[in-house]
């Protein structure tokens, strides 16, 4: 394998990282293979007491874009049948309406409240520092392989925060929130190096969702001999950077959908989707074929609620109010199915109220792992068996928007859903057994209700200096889109 050193002008954080030996790159032919150094024999069951758990997770993907949830345009056979096999759940919810926080929540098991990344904006280089216990961690010290492919948003190269010293032993994808907008990068983080692709940006050979299965399908052969736990936290359909695609939806091609008559932009959100879909199918053929699947639980949902800019009349959010950004119900609650055979029943539509902070406690229960004692999670291993659920929530918070212009807070409280939009301002109220369009607000009805909800918010949202509420962000990414490769930096210019 040929490595060499690249040298060019980076910011603050790319010099850290170059300290760190982060761009030491690996050679093309890497990408080609993306092979992974498999030290496990391939092939072999794991432990039945400890299952393998693959958590895949879509980014912008609407409660209504499923088959199984309703979506009647757009054909997604390969999700829709792990849910005639398993479990779908209709009462999920993201750990926030953005990115950064949704995933903080699901590596940390606190809620956006507590959490350590709150919002999308500030920009830093790292949220997870070294006293944060993350699911890979939980996960890794009972004995679990842990990979990663995707977008991490919670640590950038170089720093405490990165996938590979917070837990996993491999990660493929970005580390940096804003690289991932990038469908055509000319580099990939891989583990504390690069996936170099020079030329990509211009070339466009490398479409980095094909790159990413990739090297999930490879983490998943190497892992096949033991316990294994396997992020993949794909990128899309979340927009692209407007440099790279003029619709916001980079995607190689159209063609399964020209003979449709929808504007560019809904072909392009149509093959996202397909090709989203059809890995899905490549992850779980891939379980079977290794004799896997009785002993390997796959969860497949989203970050957050759809995109508001997305073809109307393929209905996104399905009956939920609001998109992507808002806390009312097309925000945070999310598709959410669950596939386990010989252990969840088929074909069983779940009603039970979860949220992403209930992962890390329920694999650490299906490891064999204790949990961090401040884990604002449950374990909802009874409910995914199909078993009554004995513990449940009494609340849910979800808070964003402290440092753009409105700072929103949300909670869940039984039926009840609370919402203020603005700090200080009037709390909505909505019965989501009978309104779950959250059409009919009933606060004025139902004081009592409100008050208990404003005492909620109060006491979960615990102040953090890094998202000073009311205090604008002006501020711009730390990422920046400047190859690595390109002629004058390697010259030093």
């Amino acid at each position: 394998m040929i490595r060499g050193w690249i040298d060019f002008k980076m910011t603050e954080t790319m010099k850290r990282a170059q300290k760190n030996n982060y761009w030491r790159t690996q050679s093309v032919l890497l990408l080609l293979l993306v092979t992974f150094q498999a030290t496990h024999t391939f092939g072999q069951k794991g432990n039945p007491e400890q299952p393998n758990i693959i958590f895949i997770m879509a980014d912008d993907l609407g409660y209504g874009d499923i088959g199984v949830y309703g979506q009647s345009i757009l054909k997604t056979p390969n999700i829709d049948r792990l849910a005639t096999g398993g479990m779908r759940f209709t009462q999920a919810y993201a750990g926030g309406s953005v990115c950064t926080p949704s995933r903080s929540v699901f590596m940390t098991g606190l809620h956006g409240g507590h959490t350590v990344a709150r919002d999308n904006v500030p920009h830093y280089d790292t949220y997870l520092e070294e006293e944060h216990v993350t699911l890979a961690q939980v996960l890794k010290s009972t004995g679990y392989a842990t990979g990663g492919v995707g977008k991490w948003s919670l640590g950038d190269a170089g720093t405490v925060g990165r996938a590979t010293n917070k837990g996993f032993d491999m990660w493929l994808g970005y580390l940096n929130q804003d690289h991932a907008h990038y469908y055509y990068p000319d580099y990939l983080d891989y583990n504390d190096t690069i996936l170099g692709l020079p030329g990509n940006t211009l070339l466009r050979d490398h479409y980095s969702h094909d790159v990413l299965t990739n090297g999930a399908l490879n983490f998943i052969r190497s892992s096949a001999d033991q316990p294994f736990f396997l992020y993949v936290a794909y990128t899309v359909p979340h927009y692209a950077a407007p440099e790279e695609d003029e619709h916001g939806l980079t995607v190689p091609s159209t063609a399964a959908f020209d003979g449709n008559q929808w504007p560019t932009s809904a072909k392009k959100y149509a093959t996202m989707l397909d090709k989203l879909d059809a890995d899905v199918g490549r992850i779980t053929d891939l379980i079977q074929a290794l004799d896997l699947a009785e002993n390997t639980l796959i969860v497949f949902t989203s970050d957050n609620g759809g995109h508001s800019t997305t073809y109307k009349p393929f209905n996104t959010n399905g009956p939920l109010r609001g998109y992507k950004r808002d806390l009312t119900e097309g925000g945070i609650r999310v598709p959410f199915i669950a596939y386990w055979p010989g252990h969840i029943p088929d074909g069983v539509v779940n009603e039970e109220v979860i949220a992403f902070q209930d992962m890390l406690p329920t694999f650490a229960a299906l490891a064999g792992a204790k949990a961090p004692e401040n884990c604002d999670g449950i374990s909802v291993v009874n409910a995914l068996l199909g078993n009554a659920q004995e513990e449940h929530h009494e609340q849910l918070y979800w808070e964003y928007g402290h440092c753009r212009a409105r700072f929103d807070q949300a909670v869940r409280l039984g039926n009840w859903k609370g919402i203020r939009l603005g700090k200080d301002s009037r709390i909505a109220l909505y019965d989501l057994s009978n309104d779950v369009s959250e059409s009919l607000n009933v606060a004025e009805k139902n004081p009592d209700v409100v008050r208990q909800i404003a005492r909620i918010m109060n006491a979960e949202h615990v102040p953090n200096e890094r998202y000073p509420v009311g205090e604008r962000y002006d501020g711009s990414a730390i990422w920046q889109n400047e190859s690595p490769f390109s002629m004058d930096k390697r010259k030093g210019n």
